[in-house]
This record gives structure tokens, sequence and C-alpha cells, in this order.
């Protein structure tokens, strides 16, 4: 019998196996900012074990400036469709401007997204599954926020959880500064301050030097200079004077 059904073609397989399709690799570049955002949700501790917090970020590739971020008691896509909205909005985002790019989470990859993408003229971009290097900006900001001294191990009420965002990321996009963008601001290099301020470093290291000059052993220094791009999986034939993760 199985003999005929093979030569029939009719013999299948009847078991429930998983299968493991091929996915591309997101290659994203950004030169500057309002070109490429990454975005992703965690969740924060509530007073007790079964209570936790979303909390919801958009932050620019290139600058690390946090763009929008709201903090909501549970995960959903007409919450992240406003967030992310409300974010163009206010950068002045324009039609083809922009790519975002997330995780493969249901909210991330909800109609409700994609329909406020096409209207906006925003492209999408995803992470493979199961692989956090391809969203290693937003999981960096994560990680610094959640690895921070004031950082507690439950929050005792919604309002202490928001009011904690509230003061990190202020002092995140202000006051932080970031070794990949020249040891300046995210609000620096955002707003358009970066080259400004890196010339007026670099007048009080050439002063320094000429006063003392024995103290600089490998001669005058030099500010370091933003990357020409940022990158989310660098490809093989792109230069080495970029940063990437």
């Amino acid at each position: 019998m199985y003999r005929l059904l093979h030569i029939g073609r009719l013999l299948k397989e009847r078991r429930d196996i998983t299968s493991h399709p091929a996915y591309s690799k997101p290659e994203l570049v950004a030169r500057q900012p309002r070109k490429v955002w990454t975005w992703d949700i965690t969740k924060l501790k509530g007073p007790k074990k079964g209570i936790a917090y979303s909390l919801y970020v958009v932050l620019d590739m290139y600058s690390r400036y946090i763009v929008g971020w709201l903090l909501a008691l549970r995960e959903d896509d007409e919450l992240a469709r406003t967030l992310i909205d409300a974010a163009c909005g206010h950068e002045g985002v324009e039609r083809n401007q922009l790519i975002i790019h997330a995780d493969n989470g249901g909210v991330m990859r909800s109609n409700t997204l994609y329909e406020l993408f096409d209207k906006l003229g925003v492209q999408r971009s995803h992470s493979r599954p199961y692989c956090s290097n391809d969203n290693p900006y937003s999981e960096s900001q994560f990680k610094t926020m959640k690895y921070a001294p004031a950082y507690p191990k439950r929050f005792s009420s919604f309002s202490h959880a928001l009011a904690y965002c509230r003061e990190f990321i202020e002092d995140y996009n202000n006051q932080m500064y970031h070794s990949g963008i020249a040891m300046l601001t995210p609000a620096m290099v955002h707003h358009g301050h970066a080259q400004q301020i890196i010339e007026q470093r670099q007048v009080v290291l050439t002063n320094a030097f000429s006063a003392h000059p024995n103290r600089f052993v490998n001669g005058p220094p030099t500010h370091h200079k933003l990357p020409d791009a940022v990158w989310i999986n660098k490809p093989e034939n792109e230069p080495n004077d970029v940063v990437y993760s």
C-alpha cells in the first residue's frame, strides 16, 4: 500500500514538525540623525510578582537620542502607534525619509503599525527571530538603564516607575556621554551641535598642549570625530571608518 501511495505521490509527513525558514539578515546604515530609528519594549518589575509595567522606547540609531517613550500597564499596538506617530510628527519626519527597526514581537508586527508606516511613508525593518544582536542599540539602552546604580529591584507603584523613567531618559539624552559618538551626549548630536562642541574642545586641547607639551607623550591631542556611519550588521564590502554593533 505504501509503495503504491509513494508512486502516486500521496504520502506526506503527518507529524507536526517545526520548520526553520531562512530569514534575511537586516543591514541598516545611518549617516545622520532621523534616518534609522530602533524601538523595543521592556518590562519593569512592579511591587510584587506578576505585576510589571511596559516601557516603550524609540531611539535614533545615529545619535542615540530617545525620540519618544511611554510607560503603560500592558503591551498594545494602539499605544505603539500613538507613540511612533507622535515621535514622527515632533521630529518632522517626511515621507521616504525614515526606516524604523524592531524585533518580531506581536506589537511590532501588528497591522495597526503597518498601516501607520504606510500612511507616513516609513520603511519597516525587523530582526531575525531569536537574534537580539539584530537590535543592539535598543538592547544597549535598556541595559544602561537597568544597570544604573539607582535602578531598583522592583518599583513600588506605576507612578514610581514613571518618575524614574522620566528622570533617567532626561539624563540619558542630555547628560550621558557616549564613546560611540565622540564622547558627546545624544542631544548634542541629534540637534546638530556636535561639530561646534568638538571645535571648542579642540581649542582647549591645543591650548593645554601649548602650555605643557611635556605632558603629552604622544604629541598634540586631537578630539575624536563623529563616525561617518553607524550600522546594524555591517556589510563585508563597507569601509572600516564606521561604527557598528
